[in-house]
């Protein structure tokens, strides 16, 4: 029988933790360090608002899973949505004017294939939880709270068994 290895992953959980819901991809990652510590090759980042820093993530891994917050799906807050990251990619944009701190994270995914080329890694999903509430004010709604444990969840019992 022939054992193989666990595909390294890389997870990176988005998000404002002071902008109510749109921190669930913070809390994702932060519950998941520690539910997740110990897994062999996998590492767990919280990305914050850092989009740009994803190329510098993505090299060393064969897997990465984003988490993020999406906003105005119609669906009800704590909605998951599970889908590769080709679906969401956004189009290079040949701008020598782009900058860092206006690129969103799936700008940077498109920027990360053309720059890693054969580097890029093999599969890329997304996780995107729906909210509603993006004001300023810390702390998630309970709907948006309980999406975000069903992924880390998910994840974690995915991760465990590989």
């Amino acid at each position: 029988m022939v054992q193989t290895l666990p595909v390294s992953t890389a997870i990176l959980g988005f998000g404002n933790p002071v902008r109510a819901d749109d921190g669930v991809g913070v809390y994702v990652a932060q519950q998941l360090q520690e539910a997740l510590e110990g897994v062999e090759k996998c590492q767990v980042f919280d990305m914050g608002t850092s989009a740009f820093e994803v190329l510098f993530q993505l090299k060393a891994h064969q897997r990465i899973i984003l988490i993020d917050a999406v906003v105005n799906t119609g669906e009800a807050t704590g909605t998951i949505y599970r889908l590769p990251a080709s679906e969401v990619e956004a189009q290079i944009e040949e701008d020598p004017l782009v900058f860092l701190h206006g690129l969103k994270w799936n700008q940077a995914l498109s920027y990360a294939r053309k720059i890693l080329g054969d580097d890029y890694p093999e599969e890329v999903e997304v996780y995107l939880i729906s909210v509603e509430d993006t004001r300023f004010n810390v702390g998630m709604s309970d709907e948006a709270k309980a999406g975000a444990d069903r992924v880390v969840a998910l994840l974690k019992e995915r991760l465990q068994n590989e």
